[in-house]
């Protein structure tokens, strides 16, 4: 019985041992898990703030852009308004100039050269006064209209040139900026 008592005693330390390291693996497991949780729960809060960080970089790219993008159609509205502007100044004085001719208020002329003589002194004076200047000669009227025509749409076509090139450069500058 001795035999027995020896090997219960045996059995009872080696299940008291087992038991004990059972004991402090579940005890490391738990202190490694709230360990572990701890690490969790501080990267959880940095990544939280690395995504507002970048949220509002976001944010504010998204602003100054927006920004950029109004002040460049603030510009070119502007320059259309001016655009616009010139091309009806321009239109108007055509028609100013159009009608002017039409009712023979003004006379378009044009510069004779005068190989005969080397002297710019017209050889009579006319009604109008002594002018010592180069001899002209008037154009007629249907020709002077067809002139003004002319330079109308030459007129029109620089000022859509010059708004066509002041919309290319705000454009070309706008992003770069």
């Amino acid at each position: 019985m001795g035999e027995l008592v020896t090997q219960y005693k045996a059995a009872l330390i080696l299940v008291s041992c087992l038991l004990l390291i059972g004991i402090g693996a579940v005890g490391a497991w738990q202190v490694q898990d709230w360990r572990m949780g701890k690490k969790l729960a501080e990267q959880a809060g940095l990544h939280k703030d690395d995504l507002s960080l970048i949220s509002a970089a976001a944010a504010k790219q998204a602003r100054d852009e927006t920004d950029k993008r109004l002040t460049t159609e603030q510009q070119l509205a502007t320059q259309d308004q001016q655009h616009t502007k010139e091309l009806s100044d321009a239109q108007r004085n055509q028609a100013r100039l159009r009608d002017r001719l039409a009712t023979s208020d003004l006379r378009l002329s044009v510069l004779l050269e005068d190989s005969a003589s080397g002297c710019n002194v017209p050889a009579a004076t006319g009604t109008s006064g002594v002018v010592h200047a180069a001899r002209r000669a008037q154009l007629d009227p249907a020709h002077a209209q067809r002139i003004i025509g002319i330079t109308d749409a030459g007129d029109q076509g620089l000022i859509a040139l010059r708004a066509c090139q002041a919309y290319v450069r705000t454009i070309s500058r706008s992003p770069a900026e």
